[in-house]
């Protein structure tokens, strides 16, 4: 839910100072946009904002919660804005161990809090249902790493918040780490990218290779390989009704 608040509105006295840090760009292999503290870090990426805070605890009472108040500050303390993440709007979860990822539903609800980002100040991430800070962040540079962000992902920001559930196949699989795998195949492409490829819910963009195998015969039930921005590379397979794919080294079979 996206609310405007009064130019008077003022943070109480004693909140957090902002995290005193450089926004950094990084286009590959995963385009992001990041500022980083020595116990802190706030990631935007293509459809998603990954929250580190500065302790475990948080990110479980996030994820519990499945909710966060991202408050845009004009100054260091005047709040003019702010989004209340919940569930009816983004999927929130603990990834790789430790972030918080938000992903959100709808691309005009994440492109209202980029470009809140990019013109304010700082931003005060809290809790849901309480005046508690989990994390300030100087946003100081921002605006030229956010626009970068948009510049790499293109389309991808507004495809990726259309396919955050699974839709269509979904292939379940893998060894120690367990993974959930679907793609798209865009209608319209970005550039080279004409594919979205999804593990375990982060957002990849990619480019079909129906001539993957060259000149040597392709593998009996081959449809067409997904060649990641993250250089990764996956066979999707359909052949006497069973319908699977090949994703580093494991085999992934349809699930749905």
């Amino acid at each position: 839910m996206k609310c405007k608040i009064s130019l008077g509105l003022v943070l109480a006295a004693g909140v957090a100072t902002p995290v005193l840090a450089e926004w950094t760009f990084v286009a590959a292999p995963t385009a992001n946009a990041f500022i980083q503290s020595n116990d802190s870090t706030l990631e935007l990426q293509c459809g998603r904002i990954r929250f580190a805070p500065a302790g475990y605890e948080d990110s479980e009472d996030i994820e519990t919660k499945q909710g966060l108040s991202i408050r845009f500050m004009k100054d260091g303390t005047t709040e003019v804005g702010a989004f209340q993440v919940g569930q009816d709007n983004a999927n929130v979860q603990i990834v790789d161990n430790f972030p918080v990822e938000i992903s959100f539903n709808d691309a005009e609800d994440y492109g209202f809090v980029l470009d809140q980002l990019a013109a304010n100040a700082s931003v005060n991430l809290s809790m849901i249902d309480q005046d508690v800070t989990y994390g300030i962040f100087d946003l100081t540079g921002s605006s030229a790493a956010i626009k970068s962000l948009k510049s790499a992902c293109g389309g991808a920001i507004q495809q990726a918040a259309r396919t955050e559930a699974p839709e269509g196949v979904v292939y379940c699989g893998g060894g120690a780490v367990k993974r959930q795998i679907e793609y798209v195949i865009l209608d319209t492409p970005d550039g080279e990218w004409d594919a979205l490829l999804t593990v375990n819910g982060e957002v990849t963009r990619a480019m079909t290779a129906y001539s993957f195998f060259g000149n040597t015969e392709a593998p009996r039930g081959f449809v067409v390989a997904l060649l990641g921005e993250d250089r990764s590379e996956t066979l999707v397979f359909q052949d006497g009704g069973k319908d699977w794919l090949e994703y580093g080294d494991y085999q992934y079979d349809k699930c749905n």
